[in-house]
Order: C-alpha cells, then structure tokens, then sequence
C-alpha cells in the first residue's frame, strides 16, 4: 500500500464509530495499511477519500478476472513475495488445453475429463476451471465450430489462444459474453487485438519476448485504455520461467513497476512432452507465482495432486483448513454403528476418517467445530472440552441416527471423560486410541 496508516487516518471520518470492527478510526487506518481490513469496512468514508483510497490500496498485481457469471475466474491481486507473509490470494487457473486440429473424438474425451476429472476435500470442491482453445488450422469457420462446441459442452472459462486477429474474431461471435482471455497480443498484432479486446470488453494475454519486451508492450496497452491483461515473458525453458516469474513479482511488489504488475500465464504443454515432467512444472508454478497455467492434457493421477498442492499453497497459514461441523458417515452405517468425536482440523478428520475407512466398520465421525484447530490444541484452549462436547452431542442428531448411547472420545482428551459422563448421563463415554492409525484394531475391538 502506498499510503501509511496515518496518511490513510487524515482521509478517514474520525468518526471512532466502531462499526467496522476495531474500535477506532486510527486502529482501522493502521489495519487498511498493513492490509488486515477492506476499506469497503468503513461505512461513512467519503466518496473523494474512498476515491484516493482504492488507487492507493489497489494490490500490485491488479486482479484479473476471466469468464462470466458462475463460469468466472479470479486471478492476480498478489500482494506478498512469501506466504508466510500474509498469504496468496488467488489460486492460479488450470487450463487443458484443446486444438482444432485434434479430431472430435480427442475433443470429446478432453472434454469429458475436464468435466469428470473434480474432487471433494475438506468440504471443498476441486477442479480445474479453464479450457484454452488453439487454433492451428487458421480456419475461421473450423475454430468457431470448435468454440462453440467447447462452450455448449463444458463450463469452463475460455482462453482463445491465436496471434491471428481474425481468428480471434470468428471466436469471439459465438463466447464474447462468456469474457474470454484472448491469448496473445504482440508486438505485431497489437493494434487489431487491442481493438476486438476494447469492443467486446475481453481481457488479454500479453506475449513478449523478454522482459524488456513485456514491459513495452504492457505499457502501450495501458496507454490505449486496456487495464486487464495477463503476461507472458515468453520464456520456454523451466529455469529462464522461473526466474522471470521471480524478476516480474518482484519488480511488481518491490519496485512498483506498473507495467510488470499483472497475473502471468505459464505453458506448461509448451515446456516438455513427458506428462509427469509437465505436471512437476506446473507444480513449480503453482508455488512460484503462475497466475495460469496451461497443460496439454489432465490425468488424475497428475492433475489430482496438483489441485491439493494448490488448495495447500493458498490456504491462509493463519487460518487453519477446517471441516465443516456435523456428522459425517463413514461406510454403510445403521443404528448400531460405533460414534467417534473429533476437532474439525482438516488433517485430523482426514487422519481419523481414513483410518475408520481402513477398519471397515462402518461407523459415525462427529466433527466438532473447533476453529480449525487440533485436537489437544483445541482442548488446551478451552474448545473441546466435557461442557462444548456434551452441548454438540446433544445438538448435532446423533441419536436419530443410532440406538445405543456410546460416545468414543480422542485418547488425548482421555481426562475429559468424567466431565463428559456428567454432561452425557444416559451415555456411555470410550476412551479411544491416542493415534490415528490404532483406530481400526480398537473399532474391530469394539465391534467384537
């Protein structure tokens, strides 16, 4: 942020209202500057300050969003080199990538993983969001029927990937409303591209030859009134990528260099034949900054530990992937099924979930809202204790769900079991095992 806290105070209310969460206006402009709150927060700034504001809070790398309504992606808005720092805001697109030069069946079964290939985690839905449509017949007639085909039978977020302008323009008569980003303007094309991306309001890809080149060209687009790109240095080789990536979010963050401070794109497909070569770079770049990142094809052996990579790099380390509360069933359960508890941290149910998988005994895990934390971290900071456990128990609809009254607490919290026996009269408190991987035998035990 350009502004410090106390040039943002002189442009606040000094109502010391309170509404937006702190107590005061100094505390809240303190918090604009070290990027903790949202200005949007304070209800009675006023319009010229708010002006003055949002330029100078705007992040570094602008955010760039691709694709309309559902089908929309967000990307760039960056504003730290590290994670630790604060954290990465949003996570980079992954695009497979679809030629008019490949027959219908291949694009039939692209097609078909992009829509199959998604996966629930942590009470979350991962998949890729991107098909990047290459036109390599220069047929305009052949890459719009492609278009459309892709458009009516996926919903994905389109990138139109062509440095011809007409084929782009073809293209675009059948998904301008869909917002795709044309890939590429260049150094030859820039004027007619410039122009299709202005009249249908489309944002760009920007492909340079170094560094120097990008810069150039970034600058004379904004100079024309485009504001939403998205930058490709131009490099093919994993080691020149990496350090362009580097050199631009640094050159963006550090130095304020405007022209550098957009999302880049990254292809992947370009930089190897080996599929398993191409999926460690796209993991490379998913850490080291690719705004998105393009593949040939998706494999779920590849694909999948890619999109858990990403909802990994992009969790906010300073709060921790949670589960959501409730009831979870693990196998075909009935009213005799054995009842676990645990803390809603994302590694722990993951842990304790696969293990009762393991056991196969199919049984009910209850996940206790704990703010994300483990469970003796949770029980030490007073969340998962006799008196939170017995209300969530009472609460949460268990005992529809079974017959018998037998609650199987974590061995950590083995010292909450006579609390909760007070708080549980009419059940039955089991000391289980301390960890994760001695769940099956004590569930075999228990079911004997």
């Amino acid at each position: 942020m350009a502004l410090t806290g106390i040039e943002i105070f002189k442009l606040l209310p000094k109502t010391n209202c309170g509404e937006c969460g702190v107590p005061t206006c100094l505390a809240f402009a303190m918090s604009l500057a070290a990027g903790k709150a949202e200005l949007s927060a304070c209800p009675y700034v006023s319009d010229e300050a708010k002006s003055k504001l949002e330029e100078a809070s705007a992040p570094p790398i602008r955010p760039v969003v691709i694709g309309s309504g559902e089908n929309k992606i967000k990307v760039g808005g960056e504003t730290v080199l590290f994670r630790h720092e604060k954290r990465f805001e949003n996570p980079p697109g992954l695009a497979i990538l679809i030629s008019d030069a490949m027959d219908d069946a291949e694009v039939d079964a692209r097609l078909e993983r992009f829509k199959n290939l998604q996966y629930e985690r942590v009470g979350l839905k991962l998949r890729p969001e991107l098909a990047a449509i290459k036109c390599e017949s220069n047929d305009a007639g052949k890459y719009k029927a492609l278009v459309t085909k892709v458009t009516q039978n996926s919903d994905a977020a389109i990138i139109l990937m062509s440095e011809d302008a007409a084929m782009l323009a073809a293209a675009l008569e059948v998904c301008a409303e869909n917002k795709p980003l044309l890939y590429a303007v260049t150094k030859d094309n820039i004027d007619a591209v410039t122009a299709l991306a202005k009249e249908k309001a489309c944002p760009v890809a920007v492909k340079a030859d170094g560094i120097d080149d990008l810069i150039e060209l970034t600058t004379k687009l904004e100079q024309s009134g485009i504001k939403d790109m998205v930058i490709d240095s131009g490099a093919r080789s994993l080691r020149q990528t990496f350090e362009d990536q580097v050199m631009i979010r640094r050159a963006a963050l550090q130095k304020k260099l405007r022209p550098l401070g957009y999302p880049t794109i990254i292809l992947a497909n370009e930089m190897s034949d080996d599929p398993l070569k191409e999926a460690m770079i796209a993991a490379a770049f998913i850490a080291k900054y690719g705004g998105i990142i393009v593949m040939s094809d998706f494999q779920g052996e590849t694909l999948f530990p890619l999109l858990v990579m990403r909802m990994n790099v992009f969790t906010d380390p300073q709060r921790p992937l949670a589960t959501t509360e409730g009831i979870y069933k693990i196998g075909n359960t009935n009213q005799d099924s054995p009842v676990l508890i645990t803390s809603n941290f994302s590694l722990t149910y993951f842990i304790v979930s696969g293990e009762m998988e393991n056991s196969r005994i199919p049984s009910y895990l209850l996940v206790k809202d704990t703010e994300g934390l483990s469970v003796m971290t949770a029980w030490a900071a007073g969340k998962f204790g006799a008196d939170t456990i017995g209300t969530f128990v009472k609460k949460c609809g268990i005992t529809d769900e079974i017959k018998h009254r037998k609650l199987i607490i974590p061995g950590y919290i083995a010292i909450e079991s006579g609390g909760l026996e007070e708080e549980l009269p009419d059940w039955q408190i089991m000391v289980g095992p301390r960890e994760g991987a001695h769940i099956p035998a004590y569930l075999k035990a228990f079911k004997a």
